[in-house]
């Protein structure tokens, strides 16, 4: 038959996706070249895979059976090459994870650097977003997986911890505040206090936490993201509230930390995953080295 598994990948992507363009998007590659990727496809096997609209695209009779043959014609074929050194340096394609910003540079620097030495043609792409939309990119088959700390109650997901993390004061080196060992929300009430935004994951686990006190900090600032904060910190603005591994490890010049009690807020992260879907071997090489750190 007159295919390739380029082809093979054009039509997973558009099944996944639901659409040419996201698909092609996806894929880094035209609309058009796409869609001469799956044509050619349709037309090696003799079948129409897809029913295509003005609007949307669905999988036909057919496609709905091909599909998982094809997915794992992918699989065995990653997996053996996985399995030889020489030719898994040759493996080529991408694996796509979602990971909330105030992790990205604990958890992937080291972890990509070694899978890209192994599988230098692999391209890895990292959508750093809020949790929400990690919640969401994960569930649409956007991404391969998430790494973010909700998803434990839904049901498109499967969440998997990796370690507990507490949430501390983030301040500037010389603040007054960095004369005591460890501060209360209370202390937070009379400084200059910048906030993380409405409608972030971080800041619901806040409010949740303080939701009974009748006295909290004021902000004057707030923004969206977690190493925004930290950089308005680090420029003496303020101070904040952040996840502890937000903070520069190994000490830092000019940003200190102090723990937070009264009350003490921590958050799980972990890695999530669509349930009933397995991941593409070169994805889950990836992903159970990510869940190497936890343990």
């Amino acid at each position: 038959m007159n295919f390739d598994l380029s082809d093979l990948r054009g039509f997973l992507a558009v099944a996944d996706l639901g659409s040419f363009s996201a698909a092609a998007q996806a894929l880094h590659l035209s609309q058009s070249a796409l869609s001469r990727r799956v044509d050619k496809l349709e037309l090696a096997l003799g079948v129409q895979l897809f029913e295509r609209t003005t609007r949307r695209v669905e999988l036909s009779t057919i496609g709905r059976g091909f599909l998982p043959r094809a997915r794992n014609v992918l699989n065995e074929l990653e997996s053996a090459l996985i399995g030889f050194h020489e030719l898994a340096y040759r493996l080529s394609g991408e694996v796509t994870i979602a990971c909330v910003p105030s992790a990205v540079a604990y958890f992937l620097p080291d972890v990509i650097r070694q899978y890209h030495a192994k599988y230098p043609g692999i391209r890895v792409r990292v959508i750093d977003e809020s949790s929400s939309a990690i919640l969401t990119v994960v569930a649409r088959g956007e991404a391969d997986f998430g790494l973010t700390y909700i998803g434990t109650q839904d049901a498109d997901v499967v969440f998997q911890p990796l370690l507990e993390e507490a949430f501390v004061v983030a301040l500037q080196v010389g603040h007054p505040l960095t004369e005591r060992a460890s501060l209360t929300w209370d202390d937070l009430t009379g400084v200059d206090y910048i906030s993380l935004a409405q409608g972030s994951g971080n800041r619901f686990l806040i409010d949740q936490a303080l939701a009974n006190r009748d006295v909290r900090p004021r902000s004057f600032c707030e923004v969206k993201h977690v190493p925004a904060l930290v950089s308005l910190v680090e420029a003496g603005l303020g101070v904040g509230v952040v996840p502890k591994l937000a903070m520069p490890a190994n000490g830092h010049a000019t940003l200190v930390t102090r723990p937070l009690t009264d009350p003490s807020i921590s958050r799980t992260l972990g890695l999530i995953s669509r349930r009933g879907r397995a991941l593409p071997p070169v994805a889950q090489l990836l992903f159970d080295s990510l869940m190497a750190i936890g343990k």
